[in-house]
């Protein structure tokens, strides 16, 4: 059996954007029956909330758009570089946090998020702790598109290997 491709969404604290990701992710790969070939998971840069369900707004906002988040939440380590294949960042600081752990060699495993998303390439996903539900709303609709793509790419290659399977 085919090695499954082990993916990492990583954000500050690990309880608004990446464990969203995390689930939005989950959810695409179910609904295109892919679970065989892909695992997720997340976690933040800082220590703030291990151990602790995401954010209420979060879970809340997530379920109002059909998405169900199970995660309790884990700080980044060096050993996640070395069992992730991909480690999707949401913004410029994460990713400077991420590559300070990274062994030289690694530091091509580390990507921003929105390097999949059709508008907004390349930006930071704000991070909506301090604000309003709306805020909440614009990340979720930034991470279902980014989302998108990234699984379009990520299963490119599987086209083959699922008709030989």
């Amino acid at each position: 059996m085919q090695k499954k491709t082990r993916v990492l969404f990583v954000c500050l604290g690990n309880i608004c954007r990446s464990p969203l990701a995390e689930a939005i992710f989950k959810h695409k790969i179910k609904e295109r029956k892919l679970e065989n070939f892909f695992e997720a998971e997340s976690c933040g840069t800082a220590n703030y909330h291990i151990g602790e369900t995401p954010d209420p707004r979060t879970i809340r906002n997530a379920l109002k758009n059909g998405i169900t988040i199970n995660h309790l939440g884990r700080q980044l380590c060096t050993a996640d570089f070395d069992e992730f294949d991909y480690i999707y960042v949401m913004d410029k600081s994460n990713h400077a946090n991420a590559l300070r752990l990274a062994k030289e060699n690694q530091h091509t495993k580390v990507i921003m998020m929105r390097a999949f998303d059709t508008i907004g390439k390349g930006e930071d996903v704000p991070d909506p702790w301090s604000g309003g539900e709306e805020g909440f709303q614009e990340v979720f609709k930034i991470l279902d598109r980014s989302m998108d793509q990234l699984v379009n790419k990520l299963s490119e290659g599987l086209t083959l290997a699922r008709q030989v399977l």
